[in-house]
């Protein structure tokens, strides 16, 4: 299958985002709502900031740059960062070392070819609360002002989810945001561990209507569920554990 995660929804305000994460507000109003986030689009993350003393509500490109890059062109390639390799590979290295991140979401999209067609799924919070990707960011200093990028860390998908995409962002439950953010390397697998079954569970997969296909188009409806046949059996045993 395609790259995943490559297009999610965020839509919460900057004011909620702060107030839900205790984070200083550091988006300087450049946050709308977005239905259809594509690779190198403004998205807000929350990272722990030194100048401030803890955490900040930014704004980073998606789409990482590591510091190193000689231009931007690359970033658009830099959107998922994949658990099994993030703490060894060169390009994230380094931000998983001691730049990670949380990327708040209301869910993400992927597609499946049924009938000659792709029909598109939104998984999405059956509870409609928050959902918070495990991200990295890194700072790049080109010509102009320094560029805040960042990335969504991708594992083996599982469950129910493993029947849209072989793919799925790591997400975080509530109780591990603050080891995300400030946690101690040492211990990948820890930090990379799976979602619990519980946690996987309460997400659901959501039919949506083909507007979400065209990046051009924005708004709730691209979030309003339409029939679509079920997706299927689910496949025999499977695993609710961690990878790692």
């Amino acid at each position: 299958m395609g790259p995943m995660c490559g297009r999610y929804a965020t839509t919460r305000s900057a004011a909620d985002l702060s107030a839900l994460f205790e984070a200083y507000d550091d988006s300087g109003d450049r946050l709308v709502p977005d239905y259809n986030v594509a690779p190198t689009d403004p998205v807000p993350i929350v990272r722990i900031s030194e100048r401030v003393g803890g955490s900040v509500l930014s704004v980073a490109r998606w789409g990482l740059l590591p510091s190193w890059a000689k231009d931007t062109r690359g970033a658009a390639r830099m959107i998922n960062a994949r658990a099994e390799t993030v703490a060894t590979t060169r390009a994230y290295a380094q931000s998983f070392a001691r730049r990670r991140c949380l990327v708040p979401a209301d869910g993400w999209y992927e597609w499946v070819r049924r009938d000659g067609a792709k029909q598109a799924y939104f998984m999405t919070p059956r509870d409609g609360e928050v959902l918070v990707f495990a991200g990295l960011w890194s700072v790049w200093r080109g010509a102009g002002d320094p560029l805040l990028s960042c990335s969504v860390v991708t594992m083996a998908a599982l469950g129910e989810l493993a029947l849209v995409h072989d793919r799925m962002p790591l997400v975080l439950p509530r109780h591990r945001w603050s080891d995300w953010l400030s946690g101690d390397d040492a211990d990948p697998a820890g930090l990379l561990a799976a979602p619990s079954a519980q946690a996987l569970a309460a997400i659901e997969v959501r039919p949506v209507g083909r507007g979400v296909g065209d990046v051009r188009n924005d708004g709730p409806e691209l979030v309003a569920r339409v029939p679509a046949p079920p997706l299927g059996a689910l496949p025999e045993d499977p695993v609710l554990s961690t990878l790692f």
